[in-house]
């Protein structure tokens, strides 16, 4: 008689299967969970990053329903994509020269060196009027030397000095390097300009040239100067010499100029306190009625009418002469001080009266 066994423990005892049993097989909780997450693939998400950490032992993760990884899947996508076009923001192209020089420098260079070669020629036409002229080049012409060769030289000696010391001269007074070659370049020009100017109107008028090819050739390279520093930020590409440069405070001579407000008035002849005055003083000599009390004497209260002797100054508060008054005319006195009478002028103007003596009341 063969025994059965009723409630196995393993399917596999006794060399048995799962299938020559009668009874249904109960597995361990453990292997419910394993076979539960395997049928529900469709549904439930696992993370095997650490299967291939174990040492054959096989690692079971808990299960994470499908949806939420996509939530969260979401963000970190986003989060990484402005990581992917992030250089690209704010991103400075290079600029590219000639050595530590940008192309618009080295084309000022250029022009500079032109001119200072060609300033050691002859400024005149012949030698006579360069005798008569008291002098050949613009070197020896007295010191026209230094607008029309000797600022634009300085210069460019700056220009040249920022690249190779950064943090050496890099501003002359309130004006920067770069607008230091403007005016450089332009107050030059004008010069050379100036003399072909006049140079023309003479021949045109008297047919006499007195200028060289020097004048002109001058002009015309001071005028390219005036291109590479005045207009530079307007022409490409020497327009890239000006972009994506550090901002730095200005100096506090190149900022805006602060706004300006008119003074207040402050003379004292305008701001001192006057007391109230009667427009129409009474005339001296009017009757006064008995029935009425008698007028309060002149206080500082009431203005009067004064009449002086002799011509003189009524004064403001520092002692300088402000009017006269004199026997000719009838003063406004508006305060009476005792000593002195606070005496107001028929344009307004208000001064003191300092010497009362023998002077008539009105």
């Amino acid at each position: 008689m063969t025994d059965q066994k009723t409630n196995p423990e393993t399917p596999d005892e006794a060399g048995s299967s799962v299938e020559d049993l009668d009874v249904t097989v109960v597995r361990a909780p453990e292997t419910a969970v394993y076979e539960a997450a395997g049928a529900d693939q469709e549904t439930e998400a696992y993370d095997f990053s650490t299967d291939a950490a174990g040492d054959g032992e096989a690692y079971v993760a808990e299960p994470v329903v499908a949806d939420e990884p996509t939530e969260a899947a979401g963000p970190a996508v986003d989060a990484a994509q402005p990581a992917e076009s992030e250089p690209g923001e704010g991103h400075i192209p290079p600029q590219y020269g000639v050595g530590p020089f940008s192309l618009r420098e080295v084309s000022l260079l250029g022009v500079w060196a032109l001119a200072f070669l060609f300033s050691f020629f002859p400024l005149y036409a012949n030698d006579q009027f360069t005798r008569l002229l008291g002098g050949g080049t613009v070197w020896t012409s007295g010191i026209d030397w230094v607008l029309t060769i000797g600022v634009p030289t300085v210069a460019v000696f700056l220009v040249t000095l920022r690249r190779f010391s950064p943090d050496g001269i890099r501003r002359v007074g309130s004006l920067g390097i770069d607008q230091f070659a403007s005016v450089a370049f332009s107050v030059s020009a004008v010069v050379w300009l100036s003399w072909l100017w006049a140079n023309i109107a003479r021949g045109a008028a008297t047919g006499v040239w007195l200028s060289s090819w020097v004048v002109w050739v001058e002009v015309i390279l001071m005028a390219a100067g005036v291109a590479l520093t005045v207009l530079a930020p307007f022409i490409p590409p020497f327009h890239e010499d000006f972009l994506h440069r550090t901002e730095t405070l200005a100096h506090r001579v190149a900022r805006r100029a602060r706004p300006v407000v008119a003074r207040p008035l402050s003379d004292a002849r305008f701001t001192m306190a006057a007391p109230s005055v009667d427009p129409d003083p009474a005339p001296y000599g009017d009757p006064i009625d008995d029935d009425e009390p008698a007028p309060a004497p002149a206080s500082a209260q009431q203005a009067f009418w004064a009449l002086s002797p002799v011509e003189r100054d009524v004064v403001d508060e520092n002692g300088l002469p402000v009017f006269r008054v004199g026997p000719t005319a009838w003063a406004l006195v508006i305060e009476d001080r005792g000593d002195s009478f606070v005496v107001r002028h028929e344009d307004g103007r208000i001064g003191y009266l300092t010497d009362v003596s023998g002077v008539t009341r009105g």
